[in-house]
């Protein structure tokens, strides 16, 4: 039974005299008999509804081009590449064969089209190519960017134009649209002769391709009620007919009705009663009307504010009725505070693409770190031949890259994303003179972005906003700097600094000692608000706190301090910064909690950026709100300096956290290749927070059924510390005899859930939107 209570109608004679004429259903009106290219090719139908088969720039991309794709100097192939005609993905050509999946790539799946010699593989290999010629199709998650040369400039212009404008028709997309768009694109596919008629074999076809395998006698029967013409074959307003039966959502059918009673549609002050048991803060009769004149699709409804059904699932599927609560997708919190106050996204070895130990180094996994909000990027700086300090993990096979380069990339794409200043990390390694050049490239090329004094001389020792808008920071050592027992100067190498103080690695730790490096001056005075400390005690020093040092820790040593002085690591980190990183021998990259640091209102937690699984969700997740800014102001009780809160000690629940998972929609398939491969859903809510707070609890199965699945299940969870907890829904394919397959995912911090009926929108396993895959639930937090 879904939540809450039926409703009352109340409306004047004049409304229900205009709801009868409204009342009918809208969604995918049947198109009328034509003539045109998109009646006789369903594919186009897509492209038609994003006003775009008439571009020219679309039509050349859908004739297809045959383009060069570049990977290194010698490797240079001829590739066909065309747009398909769902105007969602583009097919291409390769060498062997592969699984229909394999040849092609979305456009949503776009991260940046790039014109000329603008990425590091054409930078690199392809200086026999005109740039005007030249193009880089960058993608979200790990995929590797496209490098692509055209025979002309036009072609490639096309290119650039062309998938400029399906990006931006994409991203204007309601979910509404998405679906449809998404519903389409499968019918041409399942139309295997290409008629434009489906026939029940067909209907079938498409039935398991959006991951629903229904009883053959169901389907029969609601394929004859749309079969009018009684010829075994559905077309024209047949087909659309039969989408609208497929694409019923019941559970909203009855929340509507629980609201409009008999006349099926809702008036602004019944849309208002709704937006109020939502829990919609400061909803207003002004503000139900509004909503009706942004959603309703009925004009004849909209004149008289009143709204459809379909109006109601375009509010709900849009972002106002997202769970996402939609004021915090944009900054909205105080950037005037302390550095100190906030977390700040940070990446660990950013220069990897892949592994530690053999993995390549590219200026690209900046490019990525900051399109995803990064604000704080490490710099692994080792000696390079000619004078030129390069990037690499060092001692390991991993490729290297100039410094120089990587200061580059900074300068062009640091601010992107992001306007609030970023850090740039130095693990140094070099020799003073390597160290002057480093100085020199990082003034010469960021110029007047990068901080070289303080900025209040009044105060100098006090660290700035995030209001530094557009300013880079350096992290690095500081003269005069503290030394070892031997007398020599340590070393930035944060992993061996943890080795040696620990005597996990006693060889490994008397190299580092014997080959420890002095600090340049000219570098040491570009550290001038982040002056790099081992933090190796929690002991308050003699004098008043050094608010410009940041203290570098292992994941271990910060469990430690977490475990032990609780309370002493959030008030030291109330004034300090801490960067946390992972254990050095985590070789393949893996990642660790971060929920862990965060509790204890560490700043800086850095992650591997290139290596999915649940730690880079909760980092997107936490990252998620404040306009995607990178920075996030902790709760108060992480920022007071003389706060008693201990993580490991978080006081009674004070909280209580109820979610009704309803049904999910049009979840992906895993195995695209497999036509009978349905999922077996389940939902997993998990809560990462204070120890205490941990938990996770999950749904029953749902068989063959990944295109609806319904469970009307509540989960309920208590909570101590709220305001740190991050909610991860998760949904898996149920296996019996293996562990369950990964099948989406969303995380979101409690602090910005809204209440009430919501959709959560799917993500994949690296980040990227499954759209239209959504779940829907019923949300209710309780404050005790």
């Amino acid at each position: 039974m879904l939540c809450g209570g039926w409703k009352r109608s109340r409306r004047s004679p004049e409304e229900s005299r205009v709801s009868a004429q409204v009342a009918a259903p809208l969604a995918f009106p049947p198109s009328p008999a034509s003539s045109d290219s998109s009646t006789k090719r369903p594919g186009l139908r897509a492209l038609k509804k994003m006003g775009l088969t008439e571009d020219e720039d679309v039509q050349a991309m859908l004739r297809g081009s045959r383009l060069l794709k570049i990977r290194s100097r010698t490797w240079h192939k001829e590739r066909l590449y065309r747009l398909q005609e769902d105007g969602l993905s583009v097919w291409f050509q390769r060498r062997i064969p592969r699984a229909a999946s394999k040849h092609i790539f979305f456009v949503q799946h776009i991260e940046a089209v790039r014109e000329g010699h603008q990425s590091e593989g054409l930078r690199r290999f392809g200086g026999a190519f005109a740039p005007a010629c030249c193009l880089t199709i960058a993608f979200k998650g790990r995929r590797k960017n496209l490098d692509l040369a055209a025979p002309t400039a036009e072609e490639a212009q096309r290119w650039v134009r062309g998938l400029a404008k399906l990006r931006a028709r994409l991203d204007a997309m309601s979910q509404r649209e998405r679906l449809d768009h998404w519903i389409h694109s499968y019918l041409h596919r399942a139309d295997s002769d290409q008629d434009s008629k489906m026939s029940f074999k067909e209907i079938k076809s498409l039935l398991r391709m959006v991951n629903v395998d229904m009883n053959d006698m169901y389907a029969y029967r609601l394929f004859k009620e749309c079969d009018h013409s009684n010829n075994e074959r559905l077309e024209g307003a047949e087909i659309e007919a039969f989408l609208r039966r497929l694409l019923k959502r019941p559970e909203l059918e009855e929340i509507f009705r629980r609201y409009s009673g008999e006349d099926r549609v809702l008036s602004a002050s019944e849309l208002l009663e709704f937006l109020e048991d939502q829990g919609e803060d400061g909803a207003t009769l002004a503000c139900a009307q509004q909503l009706i004149q942004t959603y309703e699709l009925n004009e004849t409804a909209k004149q008289h504010e009143l709204m459809t059904l379909d109006g109601f699932m375009m509010y709900l599927l849009s972002p106002e009725g997202a769970a996402l609560n939609v004021a915090h997708t944009c900054v909205f919190q105080d950037m005037g505070q302390p550095l100190a106050h906030y977390f700040i996204s940070s990446s660990h070895n950013t220069y990897l693409t892949d592994s530690q130990i053999g993995g390549t180094s590219s200026t690209e996994a900046y490019i990525r770190a900051f399109a995803q909000g990064c604000r704080c990027v490490e710099l692994d700086c080792w000696e390079g031949p000619g004078g030129e300090p390069v990037i690499y993990h060092g001692h390991t096979l991993t490729s290297k890259i100039l410094f120089r380069d990587v200061i580059q990339a900074v300068r062009d794409h640091a601010f992107t994303s992001s306007p609030y200043p970023v850090i740039l990390s130095l693990e140094n390694h070099c020799g003073l003179e390597q160290q002057a050049v480093m100085a020199r490239h990082l003034r010469s090329i960021l110029g007047d972005m990068l901080v070289t004094q303080a900025l209040d001389s009044q105060n100098p020792e006090e660290l700035p906003s995030p209001e530094l808008k557009g300013r880079i920071l350096v992290k690095g050592k500081k003269l005069p700097a503290a030394r070892s027992e031997d007398g020599r100067i340590l070393s930035d190498r944060e992993e061996e600094e943890e080795e040696e103080e620990e005597a996990e690695e006693a060889l490994e730790a008397a190299e580092q000692r014997s080959r420890a490096k002095q600090i340049s001056p000219e570098l040491s005075a570009l550290a001038v608000y982040c002056c790099a400390t081992r933090l190796r005690t929690l002991d308050p020093s003699p004098g008043p706190p050094q608010s410009c040092t940041v203290g570098s820790l292992s994941e271990r040593k910060a469990r430690k301090f977490t475990r032990e002085a609780g309370t002493s690591f959030v008030r030291h980190n109330t004034q300090q910064l801490t960067r946390v990183y992972p254990l050095g021998l985590r070789m393949n990259s893996a990642n660790y909690n971060p929920q862990e640091m965060w509790n204890s209102g560490c700043q800086l937690v850095a992650l591997n950026f290139q290596t999915p699984g649940y730690e880079m969700d909760l980092n997107t997740g936490r990252f998620l709100i404040n306009g995607q800014c990178g920075y996030v102001l902790k709760p108060a009780y992480l920022r007071q300096l003389n706060t008693t809160f201990d993580p490991e000690c978080p006081g009674p629940p004070r909280t209580t956290l109820a979610i009704q998972v309803l049904t999910a929609q049009q979840l992906p398939k895993l195995n695209a290749e497999k036509p009978s491969s349905i999922v077996d859903p389940l939902v997993r809510v998990e809560i990462h927070g204070v120890p205490e707070d941990c938990a996770q609890k999950e749904t029953d199965y749902v068989l063959n059924n990944g295109f609806n699945p319904c469970w009307e299940q509540t989960l309920q969870f208590r909570l101590r510390a709220p305001e740190l907890v991050l909610v991860r829904f998760v949904v898996e394919d149920y296996d019996t005899t293996s562990p369950n397959d990964f099948v989406g995912q969303s995380t979101l911090p409690l602090s910005s859930l809204k209440q009430g009926y919501r959709h959560i929108h799917l993500l994949s396993k690296d980040g990227a939107s499954l759209a239209p895959a959504t779940l829907f639930v019923h949300i209710r937090i309780q404050n005790s």
